[in-house]
């Protein structure tokens, strides 16, 4: 039986390798990405409570004083 010669897989292989490479590399330059979009600015609207107009304070009954 012959023997298989392999001593061209390498070159073969790292070639192929090589040639795959640079095509994707330029069918990917080729294309046209779009470009991101840009953050909006949103202005909020801090609508007014009725009760953040007045001063509150909440007692919890731990705090209040000892009598």
């Amino acid at each position: 039986m012959p023997q298989l010669d392999t001593s061209t897989w390498f070159i073969t292989i790292i070639s192929s390798m090589a040639t795959l490479f640079i095509l994707f590399q330029l069918k990917i330059s080729s294309q046209s990405f779009p470009t991101p979009p840009s953050p909006k600015m949103f202005s909020t609207q801090k609508t007014k409570n009725p009760w953040e107009s007045k001063w509150t304070k909440i007692y919890l009954p731990l705090s209040l004083p000892l009598q």
